[in-house]
């Protein structure tokens, strides 16, 4: 963002909105996803500020209440979110700021305890009272009674309609669509509950505080089927044996988890297909092909 005026502007707009001063420049200007984050110290705490392009406003609004509603639930630790708002051209998120270490054997198996937990918070339905995003797409969580037509409806097809706006090969596109038509066969005998999911629980969106408790940050929450956030949790990397056996001992998994996982997967793939392109489009034809084998298709 520029400097001088613009961090005037921006740090008055902070002043008013969390009621307490601000040091006249921030303390560290930070790289983000989708925008400068900036460590900024307001008396006696730092403040970690996401910035973005004010169209944004809506996004980082959600983001808020996603942590309020994972912090409510009193399950793991999320930061704490201090105010959204705007200033100028630019959309602004202030977070309390939390000091990381390194994270141990220890911290994985509290955080799978701690995401049981979570996932035991339901709700009557699957979705959530409003919509968000993931990464920067939208996500629509409208209240469904059914698991499988939520997903495929707000997940899958969204994505794949992204997908044929992105140029997609129409192969892809063929293959998603049908196996949308037939993926309820997968949930023949499993009927998930709706739980309180983080929603993007990849391992770059988790860490440990300074004392070794896990935190959880940059959520796209929603109540869905607790084995997308463990499948979510496998796609990239990041979690390690302890984390899946505490979680494991602390509330089983079906034991046809595994056959769902890449149904899961697909969505996240599809995903960093709309937002980065490049190789995703071939992974995700590639599960497609394998969800589709699974199915006697």
């Amino acid at each position: 963002m520029p400097r001088d005026d613009a961090t005037g502007t921006l740090r008055q707009a902070l002043e008013v909105a969390l009621g307490r001063s601000l040091e006249p420049a921030p303390a560290a200007r930070l790289g983000g996803s989708f925008g400068e984050c900036l460590r900024w110290t307001a008396g006696h705490d730092d403040l970690f500020v996401k910035l973005a392009p004010a169209g944004r406003h809506t996004a980082f609004e959600a983001e808020a209440a996603g942590l309020e509603e994972l912090a409510a639930a009193g399950a793991v630790r999320v930061p704490a979110a201090l105010g959204v708002g705007t200033a100028g051209p630019t959309a602004w998120l202030a977070l309390r700021w939390i000091d990381f270490g390194a994270p141990s054997r220890r911290s994985e198996a509290v955080l799978g305890e701690q995401l049981a937990s979570l996932h035991r918070v339901g709700a009557p339905r699957f979705g959530w009272h409003r919509d968000n995003t993931i990464g920067a797409t939208p996500q629509r969580n409208t209240w469904d009674d059914d698991w499988v037509r939520f997903f495929i409806r707000r997940r899958l097809m969204v994505q794949l309609d992204l997908a044929e706006a992105n140029g997609v090969p129409g192969r892809l596109l063929d293959r998603g669509r049908a196996l949308c038509e037939i993926a309820g066969a997968l949930f023949s005998s499993y009927r998930p509950v709706p739980s309180l999911l983080h929603g993007d629980l990849w391992g770059g969106n988790w860490a440990s505080d300074a004392s070794g408790e896990p935190v959880v940050f940059d959520p796209a929450v929603y109540f869905g089927d607790r084995e997308a956030d463990l499948a979510m949790t496998r796609l990239f990397g990041g979690f390690g044996p302890a984390f899946y056996s505490a979680y494991q001992s602390a509330w089983p998994l079906d034991q046809a988890a595994g056959t769902r996982r890449t149904l899961y997967n697909l969505y996240h793939v599809l995903n960093h297909f709309n937002l980065f392109g490049g190789g995703y489009a071939a992974q995700a034809e590639s599960m497609i092909g394998r969800l589709l084998g699974e199915l006697g298709h």
